[in-house]
């Protein structure tokens, strides 16, 4: 799901209650994972709860292009997985070195409802995300 898709549709839910539903069910959208890719190299380490993460990358240097694809044995984690796709998915490494998860969860108002845990399991994520796309950057091209 695109990301403009997921702002929108957080502005018009009300309740918490209600995005933490939505959250939950953008998790659903995750396509399934492989169990064989589900391995000790593709977990993303400082996460509580197991969150595995594959990332694949078209081109070298700067413009490459990363995609990802993940799962997470938690429901309200896997939907934040999906956020961060649709927030860093199908972009050049040199962009996605750039941005700041937190400040998405801030405007949609998720950022002050996440607890310690998952703020710091989505920084795992996001370092691991960014480490990814730095070395796609230092590739020759």
């Amino acid at each position: 799901m695109a990301l403009d898709d997921i702002l929108a549709d957080f502005d018009i839910l009300d309740t918490w209650e209600d995005r933490y539903r939505y959250v939950i069910e953008l998790g659903k959208s995750l396509p399934e994972m492989p169990a064989g890719e589900m391995t000790d190299a593709n977990k993303v380490r400082g996460c509580a709860s197991q969150v595995w993460l594959v990332t694949e990358t078209e081109g070298r240097g700067p413009d490459a292009v990363l995609t990802f694809r993940g799962t997470s044995d938690a429901h309200i984690v896997k939907g934040l997985i999906a956020i961060m796709f649709a927030l860093y998915s199908g972009r050049r490494a040199a962009e996605i070195v750039t941005l700041d998860p937190f400040e998405t969860l801030a405007r949609i108002g998720l950022k002050e409802h996440l607890t310690s845990q998952r703020a710091n399991g989505l920084r795992a994520m996001t370092d691991r995300i960014h480490a990814d796309a730095g070395r796609a950057m230092r590739a020759a091209a």
